[in-house]
């Protein structure tokens, strides 16, 4: 059955993002800005997240499908407490092979071994400046950079030994942060990928000429140390990776905007309410939680159909659909 899932532009099912939770305990003015988000009543009752059980069975119909990549994401989910036992169900679940989570990294010194005791096996983080005055702007002023840097070292001493780190540039906010963060990193086993600014839900007031486009980062770093292009891993992986020529390390570009990957996307989102996104972009999902009162045959072939009918492709027709921002999703409701 796995084989023969693809949508209408001939893209397999192989990647599932999970969403745990809504909530953030940062307001990064690209995804969440603090004044649209100030308070609770912004985002759902805590009674609507699907509990672990329900995840595990939703996740368990997609591996059946083809998904190997399960990532949770949210909001951030080291702020949901039975995130150890999400974490157990699906380390559990058979075809699985890669298990991943993205975390902002400021509760991570706390919880980094428990994370890998439940069978967690890779780690990415959000790190948009390394400067304490930047990065708290680029958090919406509740980040402190020195307790991300500690659950960075927490991630290490728990086993995570490949981090990756995605930084978000915009322009006039971080983009002078680029070098030190590279610098940083050069060196180490991790991975830091610089990802454009997109045009995400309908708050972030995204233009245009906010945009750092990749090909200016890659030179800007290429001019201190050269670099050599690998390319992608793989079909649906969504940077292009670069090699440093000394060796010491790589780095990796997110380019939806200025070279859009649309005809390679291979992942469905799950929101912490059970909605079946296919598109980063979308307007609308398909509720899965009342498809949980029936069989297993039903939920796997509802999310089949779905998945057969997908013909999305946003960033590639950025220009044509600019103006129907107003009806998208907040990616922090569906996940990054």
């Amino acid at each position: 059955m796995s084989s023969a899932l693809a949508d209408q532009r001939q893209r397999p099912l192989r990647d599932l993002r999970i969403s745990v939770i809504d909530r953030c305990n940062f307001r990064c003015p690209y995804c969440m800005p603090v004044e649209r988000f100030g308070g609770p009543s912004a985002f759902m009752p805590r009674s609507d997240w699907l509990a672990p059980a329900e995840i595990e069975r939703v996740a368990r119909a997609f591996v059946a499908l083809g998904v190997g990549k399960l990532r949770l994401t949210g909001g951030e989910p080291l702020l949901r407490a039975d995130l150890p036992e999400i974490i157990e169900r699906l380390a559990r679940i058979s075809g699985v092979e890669d298990l991943a989570l993205t975390s902002n990294g400021a509760l991570l010194s706390r919880q980094a071994e428990a994370l890998r005791r439940s069978g967690l096996q890779r780690l990415t983080i959000s790190l948009d400046a390394l400067d304490p005055a930047t990065f708290k702007r680029m958090s919406g002023g509740q980040g402190d950079v020195a307790e991300v840097l500690e659950g960075v070292a927490a991630a290490e001493r728990a086993g995570f030994a490949r981090l990756k780190f995605n930084c978000v540039v915009q322009r006039g906010m971080n983009e002078d942060e680029v070098l030190p963060l590279v610098e940083r990193f050069r060196g180490t086993p991790h991975v830091l990928r610089f990802v454009e600014y997109m045009d995400v839900g309908t708050c972030n007031r995204w233009s245009r000429a906010d945009v750092v486009a990749s090909a200016e980062l890659l030179q800007r770093i290429a001019a201190r140390w050269p670099l050599q292009a690998v390319g992608r891993a793989q079909r649906g992986e969504v940077a292009e990776r670069y090699r440093f020529d000394d060796g010491q390390g790589e780095v990796g570009f997110i380019s939806s905007v200025s070279a859009p990957f649309c005809s390679d996307c291979t992942r469905a989102r799950l929101s912490a309410d059970g909605e079946l996104f296919t598109c980063l972009f979308a307007a609308r999902g398909l509720p899965l939680r009342p498809l949980l009162t029936g069989d297993d045959a039903a939920l796997g072939a509802a999310i089949a159909e779905r998945w057969r009918a997908r013909s999305d492709r946003y960033s590639e027709l950025r220009a044509e659909r600019e103006r129907e921002a107003a009806g998208r999703i907040e990616m922090f409701r569906m996940g990054g």
